[in-house]
């Protein structure tokens, strides 16, 4: 069986903070493609990010560069979770978590950014891995997160398009 990964997500099923996400997305029609793509665009941006900004936040109370990138690993973990288990057909309702309360936690200051961007690296490859090993129906299947209804299919297009605006703001607001 052919697993079918053109086509945009199914705005109907995406909870209301996803949609920004998946804007972002605009422009591709096929989820892969794109999950790989944004891949390599993170990664370069990573690399290309100098030693000094590593740990600079443009504002008080802000997230560091570091906490930017790890924030964006712990929720691709998180929606990566989600996916694997809605294309399990699980209908279990699964809860929200709070990215502040990981991101007080994720220890960005006593990692380098190099490491970081090998744990994304890794991460977005597992992803890319999970999906391509879904069929159509299993990205079809319809849970429950956070309170919101969703498809696997809709949390890989999130996936991408939430590290796409993370690397817009870092473009914007860090460098």
């Amino acid at each position: 069986m052919t697993t079918d990964f053109n086509g945009r997500p199914d705005l109907a099923i995406l909870p209301g903070f996803g949609a920004q996400y998946v804007a972002y997305t605009d422009g591709y029609s096929n989820l892969i493609n794109c999950l790989e793509e944004t891949k390599i665009a993170t990664e370069a941006l990573m690399n290309a990010i100098p030693s000094e900004k590593e740990s600079f936040a443009y504002a008080d109370g802000k997230w560091s560069v570091k906490s930017v990138f790890l924030h964006c690993i712990e929720a691709e973990r998180v929606f990566q979770y989600r996916a694997m288990r809605f294309s399990r057909f699980d209908a279990t309702p699964l809860p929200g978590f709070d990215e502040d309360w990981y991101a007080e936690h994720h220890n960005s200051s006593g990692r380098s950014l190099a490491e970081i961007a090998e744990e994304f690296s890794a991460v977005r490859m597992s992803t890319i891995l999970l999906f391509k090993g879904m069929t159509t129906e299993m990205l079809k299947f319809e849970g429950t997160m956070n309170g919101f209804q969703c498809t696997a299919r809709n949390l890989g297009w999130m996936i991408a398009g939430h590290t796409m605006h993370h690397c817009k703001v870092v473009k914007e607001r860090y460098l």
